[in-house]
C-alpha cells in the first residue's frame, strides 16, 4: 500500500479516533512538514508545559478551595525554583525552620499538597481531591491538618508524615507536564515512610487525575480509599499492595468520557 492510500484510509478513520484521545494522531502533513495549525497548536502545548513547570505555586489557592479546612504551610530545602529544578534532593527535604513548627499528633494520615512539576495541576484539582478522599474514610480516622508544600518533590511527604508522627501520608503533586497535558495530578501514599530510606517501590500511585479527560475525583478518590483502608490493615504500602477495585467499571467510565457526546453515535 503507497503512502497516499494509507493517509486516504487513515483519512476517514482519525477523526473517529481522535474523539477518543488527545494524542496527536493523523495531523497530516503539508510538504515535509506538519500542517500550519497543528505545528502552531504543537508550540502552544510546548509553552503552557513550560509555564506550568516555572508557575509560581500558589497556597492561598489552595487553602481557599479546602473551605476551612486547617491547613500547615511548608518550604522544601530549596530556595527557588531554578534550585529546586536543578537539585532534585532538595525538593525532597523540609526546611529545617518549617520542620519545626510541624504539629505533632496521633494522626492516621496527612495529606500533603506539593507543587511538584505542575503547579497549575494542584491549583485546579488538590483541594478537590482532599475533600473528595476524606469523604470517603471512616469517622475514626484521624486526619491532620493539610500540608501545603512548595517546592516539593514526592518524598518531602515522608520528612512531614516522620515529623507529624503521621501514620501514612497521601502526597497529591503536579505531576511533569507532557504535550498533551499540562494539568495531570498525581496521588503518592505511602505507609509508616522513613526519610532516606523509603523507596517508590514503597509507595502506590494513581495517576493522570484530571477531570473530565482523565481520572474524575470521584473515581481517584474511591481507589485511593480503598487503597488506604487496605494500608492501614496490612501495615504495608508499594509493591505489596494491589489495587482490588473493579477496573473493568473504571475502565468504562473513562471510555464514556473520552467519547462525550460522540458515545452514542452509530447505536441501534
Amino acid at each position: 500500500m503507497t503512502i497516499s492510500q494509507v493517509e486516504s484510509v487513515g483519512g476517514e478513520l482519525w477523526p473517529t479516533l481522535r474523539r477518543h484521545t488527545q494524542a496527536r494522531i493523523g495531523l497530516g502533513r503539508a510538504g515535509t512538514g506538519l500542517p500550519t495549525y497543528h505545528r502552531l497548536e504543537l508550540q502552544a502545548a510546548h509553552a503552557a508545559a513550560r509555564d506550568a513547570v516555572h508557575s509560581p505555586f500558589e497556597p492561598d489557592i489552595v487553602a481557599a478551595a479546602l473551605r476551612g479546612e486547617p491547613t500547615v504551610r511548608v518550604r522544601s530545602a530549596a530556595p527557588d525554583r531554578l534550585t529546586y529544578l536543578q537539585r532534585p534532593d532538595l525538593g525532597r527535604r523540609l526546611d529545617p525552620a518549617d520542620r519545626a513548627h510541624l504539629p505533632v499528633g496521633d494522626w492516621d494520615v496527612v495529606f500533603v499538597v506539593a507543587d511538584g512539576l505542575s503547579s497549575r495541576a494542584v491549583h485546579e484539582h488538590g483541594a478537590a481531591m482532599v475533600r473528595a478522599t476524606t469523604a470517603l474514610l471512616p469517622t475514626p480516622w484521624q486526619v491532620a491538618p493539610v500540608v501545603l508544600a512548595e517546592q516539593a518533590r514526592v518524598a518531602l511527604g515522608d520528612d512531614v508524615a516522620s515529623a507529624m508522627g503521621a501514620a501514612m501520608v497521601v502526597v497529591f503533586v503536579g505531576e511533569r507536564p507532557g504535550m498533551s497535558a499540562a494539568d495531570s495530578l498525581g496521588a503518592y501514599l505511602t505507609y509508616r515512610p522513613k526519610p532516606g530510606v523509603t523507596t517508590d517501590a514503597d509507595r502506590n500511585c494513581l495517576s493522570n487525575i484530571r477531570p473530565p479527560l482523565g481520572l474524575t475525583y470521584e473515581v481517584a478518590a474511591g481507589k485511593l480509599a480503598g487503597l488506604m483502608g487496605r494500608a492501614r490493615e496490612l501495615e504495608i504500602t508499594g509493591v505489596g499492595l494491589k489495587d482490588e477495585s473493579d477496573h473493568m467499571e473504571v475502565g468504562e467510565r473513562l471510555l464514556q468520557v473520552a467519547a462525550g457526546p460522540h458515545q452514542g453515535e452509530g447505536a441501534s
